[in-house]
């Protein structure tokens, strides 16, 4: 069974680029995205390692530690990583784990059980492995996606992901398209009282939506 949302992800210890990581400890306090790639020096992916390194304040700005996985070595993400730095003209200082033993694609449902890496292997024996994992700092799983090799991942909607699940932790939910600043939504489990008490003023479209300043 695959991971779920609340669940508590996988512990592992791996090689990456920047020496050996144990991931729980490697989160510690902070919020955390894994985004894996099912082979290095591809097309799309450079181009999302790219748009990762070029984010780096923003991430930095949530609390949020970013780390690839790749299933290949340690010396091939090495030489990557100047070919994505050169694209994106942005420093890549964020760890890539070595997964050319399928360990954590396999821990993280991204692979099945019996998989394996051929021989002569392309990105499509791994295509799978092109999600993206967003984990709290109580090591619990509050999001993940799942691409094909064919469509790039958009950033921007991953930073907008993250910052509506940190304003959730404040006991609100973000209506679509929501982006920082907009309203939020109370939710039906308070009642108009405590609402009341804990927001301040809010609008009620329905008796179930209601809508409130987002808290600071």
């Amino acid at each position: 069974m695959g991971l779920r949302i609340n669940d508590v992800v996988p512990n592992f210890t791996a090689e990456t680029d920047q020496g050996t990581v144990t991931f729980h400890d490697w989160i510690g306090d902070s919020w955390a995205i894994l985004f894996s790639h099912p082979k290095d020096f591809t097309p799309v992916c450079t181009t999302e390692f790219s748009a990762v390194a070029q984010l780096a304040d923003e991430w930095a700005a949530r609390n949020t530690k970013v780390m690839g996985v790749s299933v290949d070595g340690v010396e091939d993400h090495k030489k990557w990583k100047t070919d994505i730095e050169n694209y994106g003209g942005a420093a890549a200082n964020f760890p890539i784990i070595a997964d050319d033993g399928l360990a954590v694609s396999k821990a993280f449902d991204m692979l099945p059980a019996e998989a394996y890496m051929p021989d002569g292997r392309t990105p499509a024996h791994s295509a799978t492995v092109r999600s993206v994992f967003i984990i709290g700092p109580d090591k619990q799983l509050k999001l993940s996606m799942t691409y094909p090799m064919t469509v790039g991942r958009n950033f921007a909607e991953i930073l907008r992901a993250l910052d509506g699940l940190q304003m959730s932790t404040k006991g609100v939910a973000t209506p679509a398209n929501w982006v920082p600043g907009e309203d939020v939504i109370i939710p039906p489990a308070v009642s108009n009282e405590d609402a009341k008490a804990k927001f301040g003023e809010f609008e009620t479209i329905f008796p179930y939506l209601r809508k409130t300043k987002a808290p600071k």
